[in-house]
């Protein structure tokens, strides 16, 4: 499994919003699951792949999803602030798990306090956002949104970037990160270092 980001399949499935980042809410799961089970010395490869999975999901939830949600429904501001805290506190962990060496002693520990964190904001998306975007908007609305999350994601920087959590810091930060992101990855995959 080289690829961070499960597509759309040929059939149209994931023309839903909602069904799309449920859909990568359980590949994060299972990466989740794979960075764990893995000994020390084959943990740097799914955790590189858990890391853009992460940094480029959220991104787009950043700037497409709460966006939607915050005018789509009368407490959505609310809803999503608290979705927007819970993603700059688990970049923040994310951004210093990035810099340790996946056979650091305490990378173990740091990694499953991650983990808690992040499902706990996916569980918190799923219940509180998710569903009242499909109620607050109709099938169009909400493949329109999965085509804008799909393109999000292909400009999103592949790496952490804590303090960017809204469109406009998403944005000024964005490209330029996703660029040296880019660089970044190409040159450890050139040189066959996947941490």
């Amino acid at each position: 499994m080289t690829d961070a980001m499960p597509h759309m399949d040929e059939a149209g499935e994931n023309d839903d919003v909602v069904a799309l980042l449920t859909q990568q809410h359980n590949h994060i799961r299972d990466l989740f699951a794979e960075v764990e089970n893995a000994s020390a010395g084959d943990r740097a490869e799914p955790f590189r792949r858990l890391v853009r999975m992460l940094a480029v999901h959220e991104t787009a939830e950043e700037e497409v999803v709460h966006p939607a949600a915050g005018r789509l429904f009368q407490d959505g501001e609310r809803v999503v602030d608290d979705r927007l805290q819970e993603e700059r506190a688990a970049k923040e962990k994310l951004s210093r798990l990035d810099d340790m060496n996946p056979d650091d002693p305490e990378f173990l520990p740091a990694f499953r306090e991650l983990r808690a964190d992040v499902l706990q904001h996916a569980a918190s998306e799923e219940q509180y956002e998710f569903p009242r975007l499909r109620e607050n908007a109709g099938a169009q609305q909400l493949a329109m949104l999965a085509t804008a999350v799909r393109a999000a994601e292909a400009m999103a920087p592949t790496r952490p970037h804590p303090g960017a959590e809204t469109p406009a810091e998403n944005i000024a930060v964005g490209p330029m990160a996703a660029v040296v992101d880019r660089t970044r990855d190409a040159v450890r995959k050139a040189m066959g270092k996947d941490s």
